[in-house]
């Protein structure tokens, strides 16, 4: 680990809060047509602590956890992680946080389809250049965890719908990030492998100590969250919990 790295990890683990967005707005202007989309956001999310935000089609949550998780550019305000701020970080840098802080679920799994899933799991360790025997021992151990112990040679297409998504939960939280970014994760399923995928990632956030925010429709998976955020005309306000 070179300096700069340890400097980095240092910064990372000595903040309480895990992630902030301080009055993010994002406009799109194409065309000379512009829309806002987001006006101003603003939230914290402690180290543990899981968030659901959800709002209407088109209400610019996919936006925002693009944002969120340097994928894509703020148009004012800011965003930081792990106690870095995106918007003064060059694109190595900020993939380096994404890297080690940020775990990424989507409604597709995005697995790579010639690689089985063991290999899937290890490529964010060996991005981050961990040896080949240390990441697939961690994955194995996950890959285990996660109920896909004897579909680890499998590819995706070897895969059941829920097997796969299982695999992509595993592979968002193999380098242990301090938060999982889930963009409808659990969309594509049905309600049996949905209701497994959640209770998975809420075990794994009560073991592990990750920080989750998921993008959802479903209602009854953000009531399991310990927070949830609605995102109307751009802005995110807190809903009651009953």
């Amino acid at each position: 680990m070179n300096e700069t790295t340890k400097k980095e990890s240092a910064t990372m683990s000595s903040t309480e809060n895990v992630l902030r967005a301080s009055h993010v707005a994002k406009t799109y202007d194409e065309g000379g047509l512009r829309t806002d989309v987001l006006s101003d956001v603003s939230f914290t999310l402690k180290r543990g602590e899981t968030m659901a935000i959800v709002g209407a089609s088109g209400s610019g949550k996919s936006t925002l956890l693009h944002i969120i998780g340097g994928l894509d550019t703020l148009t004012a305000g800011e965003v930081e992680v792990d106690g870095r701020i995106l918007s003064k970080l060059s694109d190595a840098e900020r993939g380096r946080v994404r890297n080690r802080s940020l775990g990424f679920i989507y409604q597709f799994h995005h697995l790579l389809p010639e690689f089985t899933a063991l290999e899937n799991v290890c490529m964010p360790l060996l991005i981050r250049g961990t040896a080949i025997t240390e990441a697939e021992r961690e994955a194995s151990v996950l890959l285990e965890r996660v109920g896909l112990g004897g579909r680890m040679q499998h590819k995706p297409s070897e895969l059941s719908g829920g097997e796969r998504q299982r695999c992509a939960v595993a592979r968002a939280l193999v380098t242990k990030p301090a938060c999982v970014l889930g963009d409808e994760p659990t969309g594509n399923l049905d309600e049996g492998n949905a209701a497994q995928v959640y209770a998975l990632m809420l075990e794994l956030n009560r073991e592990v100590g990750t920080s989750f925010i998921l993008v959802t429709h479903d209602t009854r998976l953000a009531a399991r969250m310990d927070r949830t955020l609605v995102l109307h005309n751009g802005v995110l306000q807190e809903s009651p919990k009953h």
